[in-house]
């Protein structure tokens, strides 16, 4: 595998959000609602990612969330993906539920990180007052907060399409364990049903660089809960034919890359944020499983895009590394000087690399 040597344009991935002030609301697609973010002047685009976190920071939760602060300063992150489970164990039980408050605001206290949170709910979430997380008197208490069912954040060369994937599995319709608040999703079919709709609509309207969609069930996983049937037969098919680049979830407490067989899709799991299920591991996916990570942790991506002039060979190159990566000369150096022609295999086992939890490179080949 051989990388491109110059660079026109480089973007940064890690756990963070952009102010509300810059969001401007752009209602295009049917039913999705369109945030808003204006790149940089540098066209460098920096967030973190985090799931399955709010433990009033227990399990490891506060331990994560300084790591966050560090990487996202030193990043210059502009905002925070959340993939769910954002308040354990039963979501919040109303808009004044002081567990938002002890599990997010008193958690994620650095400077770096006091940038939007975009996030979408979890199934835990959806175990309490699924309104209240939806609810803007939240962003009264911490005007970070922002929360949707489904929505779509266009931040320059990439849209990022946020899918609430609870009410697609079947099995929390008829568990009798636990209670769910379906309020606005109700019929179900009809939701789910339209949901695909909006989200097709919105995939096919993109123009964006990169296409990258996040929700909190896994469509690929080796973890504890493994695969989401139910997005695989439904979800799955409309992403590869939209060219989306990435699928992003939590649901399972690790971290993991697993890569499509058939299409140029990666699969990232980042649900790691607090209580982690050491040694839950499944043996066999069907797709190319190419890390698994099962402490607490949270991701960040560094990227790159390039068009190259004279040599039509990639039409993108994408470098990833997660999750803390303290060496950060290590990793500019790997995005601005690609040419090494080192391949994946080579990366992974270099003892330069020995504190890289996470390294990948997605390309795709366009015609010469």
């Amino acid at each position: 595998m051989t990388f491109p040597s110059a660079l026109h344009l480089r973007f940064v991935v890690a756990v963070a959000v952009v102010l509300l002030c810059t969001c401007l609301v752009v209602p295009v697609y049917a039913g999705l609602q369109r945030l808003h973010h204006p790149p940089k002047k540098d066209g460098i685009l920096n967030f973190l990612v985090i799931g399955d976190w709010g433990r009033k920071g227990e399990y490891n939760q506060s331990l994560v969330a300084t790591k966050m602060g560090k990487i996202g300063e030193k990043l210059d992150i502009d905002f925070v993906v959340s993939t769910g489970d954002n308040f354990y164990d039963d979501g919040l039980v109303n808009v004044t539920d002081p567990a938002f408050v002890e599990s997010f605001t008193n958690i994620y206290t650095a400077n770096s990180l006091q940038k939007p949170w975009y996030s979408v709910l979890g199934n835990h979430d959806y175990r309490g007052d699924a309104l209240a997380q939806l609810s803007p008197l939240l962003r009264k208490i911490d005007n970070r907060w922002f929360c949707l069912r489904s929505f779509t954040l266009h931040a320059g060369i990439v849209d990022i399409f946020f899918l609430d994937t609870t009410p697609f599995v079947e099995n929390y319709f008829i568990e009798l364990d636990h209670s769910y608040d379906w309020r606005g999703v109700s019929p179900r079919p009809a939701y789910t049903s339209s949901l695909l709709k909006d989200l097709e609509e919105a995939l096919v309207n993109s123009s964006a660089t990169w296409k990258f969609v996040v929700g909190h069930h896994a469509i690929r996983s080796i973890g504890h809960h493994g695969d989401t049937l139910e997005l695989i037969k439904l979800v799955t098919p409309m992403l590869k034919r939209n060219g989306v680049d990435m699928y992003i979830n939590g649901h399972d407490h690790c971290l993991e890359h697993i890569s499509s067989k058939d299409s140029p899709i990666q699969y990232l799991t980042s649900g790691a944020g607090s209580k982690a299920w050491r040694g839950d591991v499944k043996e066999n996916n069907d797709d190319f499983v190419r890390f698994f990570y099962d402490g607490q942790a949270s991701s960040y991506f560094c990227g790159s895009y390039k068009k190259r002039i004279w040599h039509h060979k990639f039409d993108k190159c994408l470098v990833m590394i997660t999750p803390f990566l303290e060496v950060m000369n290590l990793v500019t150096h790997l995005v601005l000087e690609v040419d090494l022609c080192l391949g994946l295999d080579h990366l992974l086992h270099s003892p330069q690399l020995r504190d890289v939890e996470f390294l990948f490179v997605l390309h795709r080949s366009v015609p010469s």
